[in-house]
């Protein structure tokens, strides 16, 4: 196992859109353990392959259950209901948190490790964690989401902090 290190904005890789996994090789394996043992490493909670500098369609999230960290291949939201806003981050934006209103309650659909279709929903914190690291897989960040106005300050401020 390895912890691999976590790309930055404004990296662009964090803008590529990554591949659908077509055949789980040792390679999709080791970046999924590696990439379990990053977000544990930096306290996350979800991490997108991405983030690791991987075109892979590979996220990880933590807090699903006692199995532990849950590796979803290929995953997608089927179905969705109600809003709620809290406060979010990202590991690859280190230390800049906003407001960002997502859905409440996912339906995912994926695969795991074995190529086994996965089906379920989740809600809250777990919800939100997998709705942003999908985002990561087309290339978008949850800066993007923010409105024009905090997005601007957004690019003042962190940018501002970073030189």
């Amino acid at each position: 196992m390895a912890i691999l290190e976590i790309r930055k904005y404004p990296d662009p890789t964090l803008r590529m859109k990554a591949r659908s996994v077509r055949e789980i090789t040792e390679g999709i394996l080791k970046l999924a353990e590696d990439m379990v043992e990053t977000m544990k490493a930096n306290k996350g909670i979800g991490l997108a392959a991405n983030q690791v500098g991987f075109l892979h369609r590979v996220i990880v999230v933590d807090g699903l259950g006692k199995e532990g960290p849950m590796v979803i291949l290929n995953p997608e939201i089927v179905q969705f209901e109600g809003e709620e806003t809290r406060e979010e981050g990202c590991l690859s934006i280190p230390g800049y948190f906003e407001l960002l209103t997502r859905f409440r309650k996912v339906k995912v659909r994926g695969l795991d490790l074995e190529g086994k279709e996965i089906d379920f929903e989740c809600d809250g914190i777990i919800a939100r964690a997998i709705q942003h690291e999908i985002d990561h897989l087309e290339g978008i960040l949850f800066i993007d989401r923010l409105s024009p106005v905090k997005r601007s300050l957004f690019r003042k401020i962190y940018l501002a902090k970073k030189r």
